[in-house]
């Protein structure tokens, strides 16, 4: 007589929580994936909101991007091409997406920055922060192997990894991943607030594209808004 009290009164201590339904042939996973974009895939979006900055080069270039996917660096203190969308692909990794070209920044197995059209490991970037502000940016999946002989006589060898960071010299040209180093100033980044004229072209090209959801081309930039932001009065 005394068991069905007892139940009762453990599955009050104890609730059953209700478990998250998952559709048939689907893996169950209550968090939600997305890529770093945010429009879904097999990348954990961490970050929520992408942080908009505009990425200043210690040798004095703005980072940009391109449509056409060249990379390079911009003297103008207000060109759309060089504001970035920043979102957290894990803690300390970060992908960035250039807001108005709509590609992502890239480091191939060369050490070359591109800019791709759909997100891939080689956009992932290691984000971190140092003295002043500043931070550095340094390819996730590409660097060098550095052998160095092991301690203690073993004829084993240890290895240490030589990192590839997104660098602009001082000429605004991209530097190869593998010739840099996390001391030089064309790798230190301060990735600076917009400003008001900033969010004026930002708030036209979402104008822009609001106008062209119905359009098959309304994944991309228009040429004729980003020569309009560009050459923008205010």
């Amino acid at each position: 007589m005394l068991v069905i009290p007892l139940l009762v009164l453990v599955s009050l201590l104890d609730p059953v929580r209700p478990r998250a339904r998952c559709s048939a042939g689907q893996t169950c996973d209550p968090r939600q994936r997305r890529d770093a974009g945010g429009r879904g895939g097999v990348y954990e979006h961490l970050g929520g909101a992408p942080r908009r900055r505009k990425l200043y080069c210690a040798t004095k270039y703005h980072l940009q991007i391109h449509p056409n996917g060249k990379i390079d660096g911009t003297l103008e203190e207000h060109n759309p091409l060089s504001i970035m969308e920043i979102t957290a692909v894990e803690v300390g990794v970060v992908a960035i997406k250039g807001l108005f070209s709509g590609r992502y920044l890239a480091m191939n197995e060369k050490g070359r920055l591109y800019a791709s059209v759909k997100f891939n490991k080689e956009c992932e970037f290691v984000e971190r922060i140092l003295e002043l502000g500043y931070n550095t940016y340094a390819s996730r999946y590409h660097s060098t192997e550095l052998p160095q002989p092991a301690g203690g006589g073993s004829k084993r060898r240890a290895s240490t990894q030589k990192l590839w960071y997104v660098s602009i010299n001082g000429k605004g040209r991209p530097r190869r991943g593998f010739k840099t180093r996390s001391t030089d100033k064309a790798s230190l980044f301060l990735p600076r607030l917009l400003g008001n004229k900033d969010h004026e072209m930002v708030r036209r090209l979402r104008d822009s594209r609001a106008s062209h959801q119905h359009s098959h081309h309304s994944k991309t930039v228009p040429h004729k808004v980003l020569h309009l932001a560009m050459n923008a009065k205010f």
